[in-house]
């Protein structure tokens, strides 16, 4: 029996339906197939969304990206200094607990020089830079900080998902003291 069709499929919806796949069972098996098999459509219908694979696989990197992005901007709202980065730091940790599907596939955008992904990539980074100016970092010394920033917490976050951490610790009493540290060191410079 072949999927009943779905009238108005909207980009969104395609979207979030492939980011509950990349998040349950991995970016691997985010494929047209199995995309149109979750929303109940035939696969030659996703190309009216998308141009291929390859064309899914840019969309969820950039959807992947604003999820962040949104995450992080409401984790800012009233914090500043050293509060803000904790709390963003934080925020960035739980997304990728939460959502480690999207959250790969926002790192492994297909072509990072592309200019959807590089806009999208920029308002992360506007971000922390913004977060990070109560350091009185500014041009390349800023961005060097959000650099060792996100290094930080991808580092973390991809060690606790291959099960790096296997020490009877409180991982984010770990996180508090990673973050402190950096912290203290930009307060240097």
């Amino acid at each position: 029996m072949s999927p009943r069709p779905k009238v108005g499929l909207e980009l969104t919806e395609i979207l979030e339906a492939a980011a509950e796949l990349a998040d349950q069972f991995g970016t691997q098996e985010v494929t047209l197939a199995n995309l149109a098999k979750k929303l109940g459509i035939r696969p030659p219908s996703l190309y009216n969304h998308f141009d291929g694979l390859g064309g899914l696989r840019k969309k969820l990197a950039i959807y992947g990206i604003e999820q962040l992005y949104e995450v992080l901007a409401q984790a800012a709202i009233g914090v500043a200094g050293d509060e803000a980065v904790m709390t963003i730091s934080k925020a960035y940790i739980n997304f990728a607990r939460k959502h480690p599907g999207v959250y790969e596939a926002a790192l492994m955008a297909p072509d990072m020089d592309d200019d959807d992904i590089q806009l999208a990539g920029s308002k992360v980074v506007a971000l922390t830079v913004r977060v990070l100016q109560a350091y009185k970092l500014e041009g390349d010394t800023a961005l060097h900080a959000v650099r060792g920033l996100r290094s930080i917490l991808h580092g973390f976050s991809s060690l606790e998902r291959s099960g790096g951490f296997k020490m009877a610790l409180d991982l984010d009493v770990s996180l508090e003291i990673i973050i402190k540290a950096f912290i203290n060191g930009i307060r240097i410079n």
